[in-house]
């Protein structure tokens, strides 16, 4: 379509054409986001190449010193006066031999079969119950996921130690001086200084968020569950038994039934969670900053105030608002003289479902509302002075100026809500805790979402396993959800477009 053809469009012409172009777009940007996944793992793998193409001819090249360096860490520094730093290197290598030999590689050498003795009860000599403890394959995984990381981590330095070998080798046939280590030291206050501030935080991450990280992800290829919990029972690698649980109705019919029904109903969740919080908060954020209107910092006080109560307290008391006996019903009463309590949680899953949407505007929409008085606020008078001077109404200024530019600003704040709707755990099990329950789903109800789910599968019934799996494909859906979509908007694309 030409641009004067699309100008010529009403607003819901427009719409529907800018929805249809995008899902049209859809398959290719997919496609597009996968090549550049399989580039970057080719490229990955291409880099790891030259890595080692490298470490062969820095060997090749290096003198007794470097060859024996990559044997004994820090040799060639030590041999060449850099004696701190060559302890350094060496110390990180005796220390990795000695935590292999106490204690890693008693866990890494289970890491196949996680465990083969089982704790067991027994007699003793007085004829008494004793527990001989067995091994625990909860630990056997954690201690070896653990042993991986450090070994990733001294193979890092073992590599660093090759070219600090290599690189002194080099400057002491080229006549050049060496640092020492105190002027190696100042470096990491200077220009290196980005090094010295990275160091604990990444350090942080790895150890609270990597390793975790990978740990969970191993459990959903096994069957940690209530009926393989350790330390009383051992657990098994079971391949992709979990994923197939999930989505194969022959393998696990209550629970792929359950997973699909709750995926469906986190999408739908998902979008009218976000879009209704941001048109509504829009709507109103419009009403307060329009000329005329008198008391706007009260307004937006009120609007404060319902920020700063914790949302899991206002969630607590919508809760018991809409009980039975709550408030709700009990105003309701008094006006219609009726005895008979509406159940909002209990009934039927469509009043449970709007009730839950309803509610989470009450704690969503003030957000939206700073949000977009600030930009709304920074949208130049004079567009609306030109605009009014052309003619246009305030109908047509909204769409051709309000909106526009609201979008482009607040585009990556509308994805990020839905993906953090996706994940809203708070309103749905503080609000309703996945009710009404039903017999069709696997312990889950029918205002559940999938992070809801997950939580009760862990809680309630201990399937580990089971959450995993379905916390991986959650992340993974709004991980390519998410890049996807935010590279395909304007904002991505044209940063400079309202600047």
């Amino acid at each position: 379509m030409r641009y004067i053809d699309y100008m010529q469009l009403n607003p819901f012409q427009k719409f529907g054409y800018n929805f249809a172009k995008f899902f049209k777009a859809l398959p290719s940007n997919i496609a597009k986001f996968f090549k550049f996944i399989g580039l970057s793992i080719v490229k990955f793998f291409v880099g790891l190449g030259k890595g080692f193409a490298n470490y062969g001819i820095r060997f090749a090249k290096g003198d007794i010193g470097v060859k024996l360096s990559y044997l004994i860490f820090g040799f060639s520094n030590m041999v060449r006066g850099q004696i701190i730093k060559g302890l350094i290197f060496l110390l990180s290598e005796v220390a990795y031999i000695a935590f292999m030999i106490s204690f890693g590689w008693g866990y890494i050498s289970k890491i196949g079969t996680l465990g083969t003795v089982e704790t067991t009860k027994s007699f003793d000599e007085m004829g008494f119950p004793v527990i001989v403890p067995g091994e625990n394959s909860m630990l056997i995984l954690l201690y070896s996921v653990m042993t991986i990381v450090i070994t990733i981590v001294i193979f890092a330095i073992y590599i660093a130690n090759t070219k600090s070998a290599y690189k002194v080798y080099e400057m002491k046939k080229n006549g050049e001086a060496l640092l020492g280590f105190v002027a190696e030291v100042k470096q990491f206050m200077d220009e290196k200084f980005h090094i010295t501030l990275m160091s604990l935080p990444c350090v942080l991450i790895g150890c609270f968020t990597i390793l975790p990280l990978i740990f969970m992800i191993l459990i959903a290829f096994t069957n940690y569950d209530n009926n393989h919990l350790p330390p009383g029972h051992l657990f098994t690698w079971v391949g992709l038994t979990n994923f197939t649980n999930l989505v194969s109705v022959t393998e696990g019919a209550n629970k792929a039934a359950t997973f699909v029904g709750l995926a469906q109903w986190t999408v739908i969740w998902a979008i009218f969670a976000t879009f209704t919080n941001y048109i509504f908060g829009m709507i109103l954020a419009l009403m307060i900053n329009k000329k005329g209107i008198k008391l706007k910092s009260l307004w937006r006080t009120l609007f404060v105030v319902v920020i700063a109560v914790p949302q899991f307290v206002s969630l607590l008391v919508m809760n018991q608002m809409l009980q039975d006996d709550g408030a709700i019903n009990v105003l309701i009463s008094m006006i219609t003289g009726s005895t008979t309590p509406i159940k909002f949680f209990n009934s039927t899953a469509l009043l449970a479902r709007v009730t839950v949407i309803v509610v989470n505007m009450w704690v969503g929409i003030p957000y939206t509302i700073l949000i977009t008085s600030g930009i709304l606020m920074n949208i130049p008078a004079d567009l609306y002075e030109s605009a009014t001077i052309d003619g246009a109404g305030p109908v047509k200024s909204f769409m051709k100026i309000t909106l526009p530019y609201m979008l482009f600003v607040t585009t990556p704040y509308l994805i990020t809500s839905f993906i953090g709707n996706i994940n809203n755990f708070n309103v749905i099990y503080l609000l309703s805790n996945g009710g009404p329950t039903t017999e069709m789903y696997y312990q889950a109800g029918l205002t559940d979402i999938l992070v809801t789910w997950l939580f009760k599968l862990t809680m309630n019934q201990n399937d580990y396993s089971l959450a995993s799996a379905v916390g991986i494909l959650v992340f993974v859906v709004c991980a390519t959800l998410s890049l996807i979509t935010f590279n395909m908007t304007k904002s991505a694309k044209d940063e400079e477009a309202f600047s």
